[in-house]
């Protein structure tokens, strides 16, 4: 029982990284349709960014963090405007901003090592260990789920209690209705590529406290963001928190009669018995 406690415990905090990772990158992809591969590469950029303020130039870590966010806001935004944007006025079938997001995802990939360095980056924090019961966890694990909770909270109250909220609620439901009643459509946008690689850099500043930063981190960032918003369901917000929690907790509980070595399978399990038994996710299209 103790065992399954800790699995339990681990899965929850797995899952709130992941629910954070499928918050930025599903708030993109229900609204604009663009499956923007290159989020991946915007997280290692974070990440360095964070290591590079607060451990290179040794300033305190909430500086760190500050820097991390807006560099990640500035290459969303700059991805939109710069790329995709230039495709959706041309008139781009699906599949072409699709390419390009990967073309996006191997340059910003090799312009991190160009400007950091190939090797991995820690940065040292205090680290202590808490115990409930018989379940351990250290002061960063409590990050993770605080910082997931507040993100969401914020989020939730931004999307319900905002003009460009309800705008952003509105072209997720439909893009083309959206436009017909008047929203500015590039304006939201840009709007949620700033805010979803905002929201970004929070899980990328974790996995550098934990692990540390390393160059091709950005491929398993965005892959459980989008694992997390298939298994909840593309459009819903909802869903990708459920998702990213439900990939957390079987991967993690998966252990109990698992051996370890086959736990980085586990998340392609669930995606692909998803995509056969339930293709449209738990929540699809769900109000947000």
């Amino acid at each position: 029982m103790d065992l399954f406690l800790q699995l339990l415990a681990n899965g929850l905090i797995n899952g709130s990284h992941y629910a954070l990772l499928g918050l930025g990158f599903g708030l993109i992809f229900s609204t604009t349709r663009i499956v923007h591969f290159a989020y991946g590469p915007i997280v290692t950029f974070a990440a360095y960014t964070a290591w590079l303020i607060s451990g290179s130039m040794g300033l305190p870590l909430i500086v760190g963090i500050a820097g991390a966010v807006l560099v990640a806001a500035l290459l969303g935004t700059g991805s939109y405007l710069t790329l995709y944007r230039a495709l959706e006025r041309n008139g781009a079938p699906p599949l072409i901003p699709l390419i390009a997001s990967l073309g996006l995802t191997i340059v910003l990939e090799n312009l991190v090592g160009v400007l950091f360095g190939t090797g991995v980056r820690t940065l040292d924090v205090d680290s202590s260990v808490h115990f409930l019961g018989p379940v351990f966890f250290t002061s960063i694990h409590v990050w993770q789920v605080v910082s997931f909770v507040v993100i969401a909270v914020a989020l939730g109250a931004f999307l319900r209690r905002t003009r460009y909220g309800r705008a952003i609620l509105a072209m997720t439901d439909d893009p083309e209705m959206a436009r017909v009643i008047g929203i500015d459509t590039l304006k939201v946008s840009i709007i949620v590529f700033a805010l979803g690689s905002a929201i970004s850099a929070v899980p990328a500043v974790m996995v550098l406290l934990k692990d540390g930063a390393s160059t091709h981190m950005g491929f398993a960032a965005v892959f459980m963001g989008f694992v997390a918003v298939i298994v909840g369901g593309v459009g819903s917000l909802r869903g990708a928190i459920a998702g990213g929690y439900l990939v957390g907790l079987v991967e993690s509980l998966g252990l109990w009669q698992i051996p370890t070595e086959w736990q980085g399978s586990i998340s392609f399990v669930v995606l692909f018995l998803m995509i056969m038994l339930r293709p449209q996710g738990l929540f699809s299209m769900a109000r947000k």
